[in-house]
């Protein structure tokens, strides 16, 4: 550790902490000019989450104290969703943001690296020290007082800024991978409607069209029940009392996982044992399978689970269907795009618009019509769409791998357990504010 004298702090020596606004709800609603940020735009292993399913948008008058900028550090007060509390983001651009009274803006650094104390938040050290210092019983809390008592042995600034260089360096890694599967997704997608919506498909100027239940369709395309070309459609289930917060077994992936090509909640994962794994009829995860949210809130969203992402071997609970094509004129791939369209998900939903509990069954899915090419223009389509689809899942793939690196390195660079202050490492400047 030669050169490298580490000090023992509390946190209230490196910074102070502001707390949020208590934003009116009246003025909450799916439109405004700003969103009002919760710990729910937290990843549980920190880091910002700029789209989530429950965006608070703000119409009521803004007051400019609590607007955030890009580069704001801001810490997780209250416990909204399990593993959340004491986590911290870095606010991704300028002015599009509300600070809310369930997390502090950190301010006033001291002898202290922004970036590195945005890990040294969402480091097991720090982590475990405000989860512990929390109160309350329906709604888990910690406050700047609290956080301030926190104890924490640092390396010196300069050595500071070389571990956030390295750590920085696996973010924007992943950030890029996300960029590009963003652009891929839309490509993927914007294909799909030019040759299934539009029908702007190969040959489509000399096609002739017929009218259908669905519209004007070309001849040879036809509409039918999805039932017609499925093999599969089955969902899985848990053991009595639940699949279980093991940390060995099978992954038992449930609605929180349904959500998309190439995403995966690893840390809200669940598993069963493998005997019960084993005695599953139905709901094991064969590659390729599509899955589809079955009910509760958020009916009729879909996920694609291909090339062993994301696992191997895994399965899925009651909530959850499984969908396997004849893979003839519907490929999964075709399967899994239609099944994106908004147009898709409201017809699923409206299969239930009268339940009291939001759920679709099998007869609903079975029943639901679609407009089916004829199978040469589905062939071409996979072929086409085929490498775009793989690579999305292939930079995924990339990004977990980063993450576990991440992950692994950060706790030995926080604890000076891998000294890099005689390093090289280029440290780009940083002005605090």
């Amino acid at each position: 550790m030669n050169g490298n004298p580490r000090r023992s702090v509390k946190l209230g020596d490196l910074f102070t902490i502001k707390h949020g606004y208590a934003f009116k709800g009246e003025h909450f609603g799916t439109e405004g000019s700003h969103i009002v940020l919760t710990p729910g735009n937290f990843f549980d292993e920190g880091g910002f989450k700029k789209e989530g399913d429950k965006e608070k948008w703000y119409s009521g008058k803004i007051p400019e104290d609590y607007i955030l900028f890009r580069g704001d550090l801001l810490v997780a007060m209250t416990e909204q969703a399990e593993g959340l509390l004491g986590s911290s983001a870095i606010v991704p651009e300028d002015g599009h943001y509300l600070h809310n009274q369930r997390l502090g803006l950190i301010q006033n650094f001291n002898d202290v690296d922004k970036r590195f104390l945005y890990y040294l938040f969402n480091s097991q050290t720090v982590r475990q020290q405000i989860r512990a210092s929390c109160s309350g019983v329906k709604v888990r809390h910690t406050s700047p007082s609290r956080i301030y008592d926190v104890k924490v042995d640092i390396s010196p600034l300069p050595t500071q800024r070389k571990i956030a260089a390295i750590l920085s360096a696996y973010d924007d890694l992943i950030e890029n991978n996300l960029r590009r599967i963003k652009i891929l997704e839309e490509m993927a997608q914007n294909l799909y409607r030019e040759w299934f919506v539009k029908f702007r498909f190969p040959g489509h100027k000399h096609a002739r069209f017929t009218d259908s239940p669905l519209g004007p369709i070309p001849e040879g395309w036809e509409v039918a029940t999805l039932g017609n070309h499925l093999i599969a459609l089955e969902s899985g289930k848990r053991p009595k009392g639940g699949a279980k917060d093991l940390s060995f077994g099978i992954p038992s992936v449930g609605a929180e996982n349904i959500f998309g090509i190439g995403r995966h909640k690893y840390q809200s994962e669940k598993y069963v044992s493998r005997e019960f794994f084993e005695g599953m009829r139905n709901g094991v995860v064969k590659d390729g399978d599509v899955a589809l949210y079955k009910d509760g809130a958020y009916i009729g969203r879909s996920a694609y689970f291909r090339d062993s992402f994301p696992h191997a071997q895994f399965c899925v609970n009651e909530h959850v269907f499984l969908l396997r094509t004849t893979r003839k004129r519907l490929t999964q791939n075709i399967l899994y795009l239609w099944l994106q369209e908004p147009a898709t998900v409201s017809a699923f939903r409206a299969t239930n618009a009268n339940a009291a509990q939001p759920g679709i069954n099998q007869t609903g899915v079975n029943g639901l019509s679609l407009i089916i090419p004829p199978s040469d223009i589905a062939g071409r389509f996979d072929e086409l769409v085929e490498p775009t689809v793989a690579l999305i899942v292939s930079l995924a793939k990339k990004n977990e791998a980063l993450r576990r690196t991440r992950n692994l390195l950060l706790p030995r660079l926080i604890s000076g357990e891998v000294d890099v202050s005689e390093l090289d490492i280029a440290v780009p400047e940083v002005v605090e504010a």
